[in-house]
């Protein structure tokens, strides 16, 4: 069994989680996320692909996201300044409100879909690719105790552009360099069939 889908299972088992999860208050962060949906819409579904869908993500995930880049530990010249001001209330309330949206469907390049798939379920045992399902589960939904994302329906361009942070290293505030590994051994192919494939999960 590949070592990331036994490291994800061991976590997954021991209830381990990178932060504690944080109860923060969904109609107040309605009202606070009106500065938000200019680029990630009223109900957190982004209408422009080079920015993530919030809606539906797993709450501690999302703190800790926006705490990093706060600190710097994630950088972004449009996110930094804006997670910036924002105290940890704001990141709890924020984070509750997205999480209780729901996440708009899209579908895959029907031409990148095989390639997608393979990737996705069963990596690529040759390169020693990791295969995504092992922490994001069959259908993206993640993996909320282990605070792995959920990915399903999120934008292919989004995924793309942030596989390839990890394969570059300029996104390094993964837990154990877990996706700069993954993503390090992939090809660009690779990474934009699988992003595209993770578009259409749902």
């Amino acid at each position: 069994m590949n070592k990331w889908v036994v490291f994800a299972a061991i976590i997954s088992l021991s209830g381990i989680s990178t932060q504690a999860w944080t109860a923060g208050d969904a109609a107040t962060g309605k009202e606070k996320s009106a500065t938000c949906a200019g680029c990630h819409g009223a109900d957190g579904n982004s209408a422009n692909p080079e920015w993530p869908k919030l809606a539906g993500q797993h709450p501690a995930y999302m703190e800790k996201q926006l705490k990093e880049f706060k600190s710097g530990a994630r950088k972004n010249p449009t996110m930094s300044p804006m997670a910036a001001s924002l105290s940890d209330q704001d990141i709890e309330d924020l984070s509750a409100f997205y999480a209780g949206q729901n996440t708009s469907a899209a579908a895959a390049d029907e031409t990148l879909v095989d390639v997608g798939q393979k990737i996705y379920r069963g990596g690529n045992p040759t390169t020693g690719v990791a295969a995504c399902i092992g922490c994001h589960g069959p259908t993206g939904m993640g993996n909320p105790a282990a605070n792995f994302p959920a990915i399903s329906a999120q934008h292919a361009k989004y995924i793309s552009n942030q596989l390839m942070e990890f394969k570059a290293g300029s996104r390094d505030n993964d837990a154990g360099k877990m996706m700069q590994t993954i993503a390090a051994k992939m090809s660009d192919a690779e990474i934009k069939a699988v992003a595209s494939y993770i578009q259409g999960l749902h």
